[in-house]
């Protein structure tokens, strides 16, 4: 799992009234950030991370709704090892105007870490996993103070993919069928398109 300190310094919800090329603007520096500090892929493979074109009405200002569940439950990861979540809530947004919802989780592993104990995860897929995007689908960060009066800027743009998509010998999380979309989000990283007859480095 990717932990990008960044994942939110651009936040869509001051900039709703802005143009979409102020917006786009920023969402661009953000993908040069991303793309130039991957911590996986180096160098001039990086030239092989793409992402949908930055579109504003893929940042959502969703409704949050706290779920007060104590009930550990395991999220199978790309290698087969589990690791263990809770669900910190839910929430709701409209895309193509129609009504969708994902779980926020907390991971167990990192309550017990000062510098991560309030870093919440939204892995997710959709219509394009395994067409233009990741096929075992994306992830979104965000941390408790995101969350303002009941609501949470989801900002699809910044979706990105696990480190499984670069290479093997992770443990990435699976997304749980209940985060599962059936609308597709062209938004975000998309498929590494590095040419599989290349070595990876």
């Amino acid at each position: 799992m990717r932990i990008y300190p960044v994942i939110a310094f651009f936040c869509c919800l001051p900039v709703l009234a802005q143009s979409q090329s102020s917006y786009g603007d920023s969402l661009l520096l953000y993908q040069k950030q991303y793309v130039d500090t991957h911590e996986v892929v180096k160098d001039g493979d990086r030239r092989y991370i793409s992402f949908y074109p930055v579109n504003k009405e893929y940042c959502v200002i969703a409704s949050f709704e706290k779920l007060n569940s104590t009930n550990v439950f395991t999220m199978t990861t790309s290698s087969g090892k589990e690791k263990k979540y809770l669900k910190y809530g839910l929430v709701k947004f409209r895309i193509h105007d129609t009504l969708q919802q994902l779980y926020i989780y907390q991971s167990i592993d990192l309550m017990k870490q000062k510098k991560y104990k309030d870093y919440l995860f939204i892995p997710f897929g959709d219509a394009t996993s395994g067409f233009t995007s990741y096929g075992g689908g994306r992830y979104m960060d965000f941390v408790i103070d995101d969350i303002k009066e009941g609501y949470l800027t989801v900002d699809f743009n910044k979706a990105y993919n696990p480190y499984c998509a670069y290479t093997a010998g992770y443990n990435c999380p699976i997304p749980p069928s209940e985060n599962i979309l059936k609308v597709a989000i062209t938004a975000g990283e998309k498929n590494y398109s590095k040419p599989v007859h290349q070595n990876f480095h």
